[in-house]
């Protein structure tokens, strides 16, 4: 870290223990303190999830947080519901600084549940038969979740450029390394 900060200093990541976990409620609550207009039921866009990140680290001096209980319009229609509140699911998302970098949530494990979820998204169930079937065999709660090792590395480091924590960074003019 020491030889990262002496080409490209940066402030060290304030976190805290254990690590803060806001509701999506509570989050947008915080947006709308701010003055901010927002759907409580939609999802939130780059700008105000940096906005969040901001206020986050205002009010209780962290960079890293969880915002978990996303609404279920915002979420994929194999994210399960949560159990108390049909509008909001068992999903997260972790951030550094303002930016997301895991997004994980449990998914539905029950085909007739699955089907539901699929129809009310408006998807072709029949473009998903086998998925859905492959659960009719019984499976049982499950979750995933998604991680981009690189920006963790450029939000944890303050970097203001994914290229700088890519060995072989690719982009629409390079594809290949020199």
């Amino acid at each position: 870290l020491e030889a990262i900060n002496a080409q490209y200093p940066f402030e060290p990541l304030e976190y805290l223990r254990p690590s803060l976990r806001l509701t999506f409620e509570e989050g947008v609550k915080m947006l709308q303190e701010a003055g901010v207009e927002i759907d409580p039921l939609d999802d939130l866009s780059t700008e105000t999830e940096r906005l969040l990140g901001k206020l986050v680290k205002e009010k209780y001096k962290t960079d890293f947080y969880i915002l978990h209980r996303y609404p279920l319009n915002a979420r994929p229609f194999y994210t399960m519901p949560a159990p108390d509140n049909p509008d909001y699911t068992n999903s997260y998302d972790v951030f550094i600084r303002g930016e997301e970098i895991i997004s994980g949530a449990q998914r539905i494990h029950d085909p007739v549940l699955l089907t539901e979820r699929a129809k009310a998204c408006g998807l072709d169930v029949a473009t998903i038969e086998s998925y859905i079937k492959s659960f009719s065999y019984g499976a049982p709660p499950h979750g995933g979740c998604g991680v981009g090792l690189e920006r963790v590395a450029m939000l944890y480091l303050g970097l203001n450029n994914i290229r700088k924590t890519s060995l072989f960074p690719r982009d629409p003019t390079r594809l290949t390394p020199p």
